[in-house]
């Protein structure tokens, strides 16, 4: 399932639309860091993938852009976990 994700730097988050909806990963920048703060997908999106999906595709754009991630987001965290060939986009040091 190829998603387009579009970064909104004036609000300060990821965006994706689906089914007419938006589903949104919050973020903020420090230091070559992004901090992604929440995950917010709407109710009425109910394909089970679809979380995972918007996830990668975000870790995919904050690699090619060469800074770290900074997962604060419950759900990210335990993507994270579970998705070990992410742990890279960790800071030096920081362990989840």
């Amino acid at each position: 399932m190829a998603i387009l994700v579009t970064d909104n730097t004036f609000l300060r988050q990821f965006e994706v639309e689906i089914n007419g909806v938006l589903a949104k990963i919050e973020y903020s920048e420090q230091e070559r860091k992004i901090f992604l703060t929440k995950l917010i997908i709407p109710e009425s999106v109910t394909n089970k993938n679809f979380q995972e999906n918007f996830i990668k595709e975000v870790l995919s754009i904050i690699e090619d852009r060469n800074v770290y991630v900074m997962p604060t987001s419950p759900q990210i965290v335990s993507f994270i976990r579970k998705n070990k060939q992410y742990k890279h986009l960790l800071p030096i040091g920081v362990r989840i």
